[in-house]
């Protein structure tokens, strides 16, 4: 399974942003999909997961309302939509994709076994 994530830039404050993650392999549809990202200086953290069947998503507290993960199996892509950027979102996301299939959204880095290369965000004030 290989994983590419793209999207990220240099934007302002307000603006948005659409992350995109490709992925190989087979059974697209059978796991939970996740972002993760890693501020400067900080460990990496759990933004956001989509279930295997595309019905459970859960968001990390500092993007919920502000961020949407989604997800198109036939294109075997996951997609995070990021809007009224922060400062504080700046980092590098990294999508992943959970070791075990038919399991539901997890925080827990260690829970995901596939991971993309990163793709870098900067928001500046």
């Amino acid at each position: 399974v290989q994983l590419q994530a793209s999207g990220g830039g240099h934007v302002r404050t307000g603006d948005s942003l659409k992350l995109v993650c490709v992925a190989s392999g087979p059974n697209f549809s059978r796991y939970t999909w996740g972002w993760f990202r890693q501020r400067p200086g900080k460990d990496r953290e759990f933004v956001a997961a989509i279930s295997w069947t595309g019905n459970t998503r859960d968001y990390a507290d500092s993007v919920k309302g502000r961020f949407t993960i989604s997800r198109d199996t036939p294109e075997n892509t996951i997609y995070l939509q990021m809007n009224s950027l922060e400062p504080e979102d700046t980092a590098t996301y990294y999508c992943a994709r959970r070791r075990t299939d038919l399991q539901p959204p997890a925080r827990g880095s260690s829970l995901y076994g596939f991971w993309g290369q990163g793709t870098l965000v900067t928001v500046s004030s």
